[in-house]
């Protein structure tokens, strides 16, 4: 009984979520030294910002009951069209930026237009999205391009100090993306919206509210975060190249649903993707302070940890019978 009146709080999965990552990061103090030092905690949120925002744009996908598979294929065209206006084109850097981010945006307008004004499911479109977005990475070059316009170095090196650490310009930006995500979805008409969609798109359609522009901004939201997520990983790697990001549609999914959003829409909280990241973040981590576990380890930790936020969701939905 007290398992089925838990199971009803609306942030039970979140509070799993937080519980599971306190017991990681004590788990690694207890076994390796420095493992809970203020600068490699610091260094979870700048290795994933990149993943955080696009996170942010997923969660958004996943509550209004679709699906975005683009968004690594569109972070990826975002490094290389940069690289390429900045390296070839000697674009100014703050307008490569803004082209940028108003590519991915308009990117995922289109894909959302076609979901729902064609009725077409969201995993065919925005794969095709992805095939598409990787495609013409290739067109730009099939060698990576290397970035050394001083404002993208500069981003790259600036270390901003942070209670005795430090902290960089990328990872400030997750999180004031983070903090707008949290305002849109639970103080707008727009966030409101998207809830409404994911719980029942039929009933919102009836009691009037704008489903189809809605799904639209929604994909082009997730499309804008993959752009900026690119902006971030082109600070972070300043290089664009259309193998990066690959699989990261996968690991902005899993931290979504470790964060605690449903995947089948209408419930969850977008900040739940800051969890989410941290959790895949202390994993990898764990893996690197080890020393001896290979890197795919780490996939087989979070496609077990998926498997067990999956069953907790079926547990929550037997407890709001």
């Amino acid at each position: 009984m007290n398992v089925r009146v838990l199971a009803k709080a609306p942030s039970f999965t979140s509070l799993v979520t937080v519980a599971l990552l306190v017991a990681m990061l004590l788990v690694g103090g207890a076994l390796y030294d420095g493992f809970l030092s203020l600068q490699v905690l610091l260094n979870l949120l700048i290795d994933n910002a990149f993943l955080l925002v696009i996170a942010i744009g997923m969660g958004f996908v996943i509550l209004s009951g679709g699906i975005d598979l683009s968004v690594g294929a569109v972070l990826a065209l975002a490094t290389m069209i940069a690289a390429w206006l900045l390296q070839v084109a000697h674009w100014p850097p703050l307008a490569v930026i803004a082209f940028v981010l108003l590519l991915g945006a308009g990117f995922g307008a289109g894909m959302g237009a076609i979901i729902h004004y064609f009725r077409l499911q969201p995993f065919i479109v925005t794969l095709a999205g992805m095939f598409l977005a990787r495609g013409l990475c290739y067109l730009i070059s099939i060698e990576s391009i290397t970035i050394d316009d001083p404002l993208f170095v500069a981003m790259s090196q600036t270390q901003l100090p942070f209670f005795g650490g430090f902290l960089s310009p990328g990872a400030l930006i997750a999180l004031g993306m983070l903090g707008l995500a949290i305002w849109l979805a639970h103080y707008s008409g727009f966030g409101r919206a998207v809830y409404a969609i994911g719980g029942n798109e039929t009933s919102a359609a009836m009691m009037g509210l704008a489903v189809g522009r809605t799904k639209v901004l929604v994909y082009a939201l997730s499309s804008f975060c993959a752009a900026l997520a690119g902006v971030l990983f082109a600070f972070y790697m300043l290089s664009g190249y259309g193998l990066h990001a690959q699989g990261t549609e996968l690991d902005a999914i899993a931290a979504v649903v470790i964060g605690g959003t449903l995947l089948t829409g209408g419930y969850g909280y977008v900040a739940g993707a800051l969890s989410g990241v941290l959790v895949l973040g202390t994993i990898q981590t764990l893996i690197a302070f080890d020393g001896t576990l290979s890197s795919w380890w780490t996939r087989i930790v979070i496609g077990g940890l998926l498997f067990v936020f999956c069953v907790v969701q079926r547990v929550m939905a037997f407890g709001k019978k």
